[in-house]
């Protein structure tokens, strides 16, 4: 793997991991704050249409951005980048707040949406979700700015910016939410409502803070851009009609690759109160989701590093470097993520107890959920990939089909299987649009499946002695711990978890596959551990 892409790609993975590791955690005190999956139901109402007015507001920026400028940087057309940051700043402040007062006004209009087939499983009035969806929706006047500049630095493969104020901002974010809702419940003795319309405000003020943070990196790298601009060579000039014709040819796929998890989701939301509770949808997209998408975390550092790599070596006609680019890429995704949401399956139990409560229909929906993150993960990636070779048209097509088998088989599938016919409508739907993804991969860009179909073979024999192992220690383990008891099931993970990864990390380094992927760090700690 390059050099830039293994650091690109640690930077925002080690970034974005602990963004979501500081997410994932808030939800322990969160939950114990609003006590209840049906609070947690309403904080996830405000914040999906949130997501797909953010995305909206933000045009794909962040990628689409990079993808521009690592483009013509590429060519050493370096004013061509810098043109675009300009005009794109103010472009950026007038569409989010265009965003916010649509997502403002209408609230009513969305709430009456999400619930308009609710009857009485919903215990919250229309009124109450429109005021939470207000509240966040504050957020939409910071974030596409925000966005432009992390775009900006991600373009010049820059990308310590991104991940500093992307775990700023969740820092700041989690900390006002658990504070606020905190004050509002157990201090002012306030409603339930007020307190998740805070929390979700909460969204704005991390936001805030993001964007001085990247404020700062501007001028502290501001002499670095410019000593850039004096080398320009100046043969390429591209008119702000031009430049913006090209952005929203880019954009246009990675807005709805942004929103494409927010829309199954509310697809749950408006079919839900057919086949499952209010408390139930609570659960499937709020306690189990926030589980599941930690394994992703990966393949969205993958993502953002990968776009501007690509294009590179597309625009420079290297093949032979781009084909390596996603043969390491997809070799390192399966590596990680495969044994992630396999052991987040196998202890769905204990590990729902250690976050929220001890639950046989949340651990059961969990274990089934927690596969899909793999496919979440090849889905963020291989929309990428189609992305760096110019073949986006076909992330919008793959999308489409993926959310049509979502949309004719949600509700049918919980009438059958409840709250899991939506995870299984999902993976459907997951599962075609990668596999028409991977297709024009093949076809466009030439990529040869030969390696990574054996290293998928190996990856999955790997996985399948792991979890015999860790199910067999997890069975002596709840011999002498109950699953029920938070600091026992705490235990359980531990355990169960260090075993596994002894056993992966061990297959991984005597197969040699670990060393392949990640090269002489990983040879020596072989020689240290004497690992032939």
């Amino acid at each position: 793997m390059s050099s830039k892409l293994i650091r690109g790609t640690f930077i925002l993975t080690l970034g974005t991991i602990i963004s979501k590791i500081i997410g994932l955690f808030y939800v322990i005190p969160f939950h114990a704050i609003v006590g209840g999956s049906e609070p947690e139901a309403l904080y996830q109402f405000g914040y999906v249409p949130y997501t797909i007015f953010i995305s909206i507001a933000t045009a794909g920026v962040p990628l689409a951005v990079s993808k521009y400028i690592s483009k013509y940087n590429a060519l050493e057309e370096y004013a061509v980048g810098r043109k675009l940051f300009k005009s794109g700043i103010l472009l950026m402040m007038l569409t989010g707040i265009f965003c916010f007062l649509i997502m403002y006004i209408f609230a009513p209009f969305f709430a009456e949406l999400s619930m308009s087939r609710s009857s009485t499983k919903n215990p919250y009035t229309v009124a109450e979700v429109a005021s939470v969806i207000r509240a966040v929706s504050f957020a939409l006047i910071i974030i596409p700015v925000m966005s432009l500049l992390r775009g900006f630095f991600q373009g010049h493969q820059s990308m310590g910016p991104s991940a500093v104020s992307q775990v700023v901002e969740q820092i700041v974010r989690i900390v006002f939410l658990l504070l606020g809702a905190f004050f509002v419940l157990k201090i002012f003795h306030g409603s339930m409502v007020t307190a998740i319309s805070v929390a979700t405000f909460a969204a704005f003020v991390g936001g805030l803070a993001s964007l001085i943070i990247l404020i700062w990196y501007w001028k502290k790298r501001k002499h670095h851009f410019d000593e850039l601009l004096a080398h320009d060579k100046g043969n390429v000039k591209v008119s702000l009609k031009e430049m913006y014709k090209e952005i929203i040819i880019y954009a246009f796929p990675f807005v709805l690759v942004g929103i494409a998890n927010s829309l199954y989701q509310g697809i749950d939301q408006l079919t839900y109160s057919r086949a499952i509770s209010f408390a139930h949808l609570g659960v499937l997209n709020f306690s189990t989701h926030k589980l599941v998408i930690i394994p992703v975390s990966l393949a969205t550092a993958f993502s953002l590093t990968l776009v501007p790599l690509i294009t590179e070596s597309y625009a420079k006609g290297y093949r032979n470097s781009l084909v390596r680019q996603v043969d390491q890429t997809f070799q390192v995704l399966l590596f990680i993520t495969i044994p992630a949401a396999l052991g987040l399956s196998l202890l769905a139990e204990p590990v729902y107890t250690v976050f929220y409560e001890h639950s046989n229909f949340g651990s059961s929906v969990l274990a089934t959920y927690a596969p899909v993150a793999i496919l979440f993960a090849l889905f963020s990636v291989t929309a990428a990939i189609l992305q760096g070779i110019n073949e986006q048209r076909f992330t919008v097509l793959s999308l489409l089909v993926g959310i049509l088998i979502k949309l004719s088989l949600n509700i049918p599938l919980m009438k059958i299987f409840e709250t899991k016919g939506a995870v299984y409508a999902t993976a459907l739907g997951y599962i075609a649009t990668i596999l028409i993804n991977l297709i024009v991969i093949k076809v466009f860009a030439r990529y040869p499946f030969k390696t990574i179909m054996r290293r998928s073979i190996l990856i999955l024999l790997m996985n399948a002695i792991m979890a015999a192992i860790v199910i067999g220690v997890y069975k002596i383990a709840t011999l002498l711990l109950s699953p029920d008891s938070k600091l026992q099931a705490l235990i359980i993970v531990i355990i169960c978890g260090a075993v596994g990864a002894i056993v992966y990390g061990y297959l991984g380094l005597r197969s040699k596959l670990a060393e392949k992927l990640f090269g002489s760090r990983i040879s020596r700690i072989k020689s240290r551990l004497h690992i032939g």
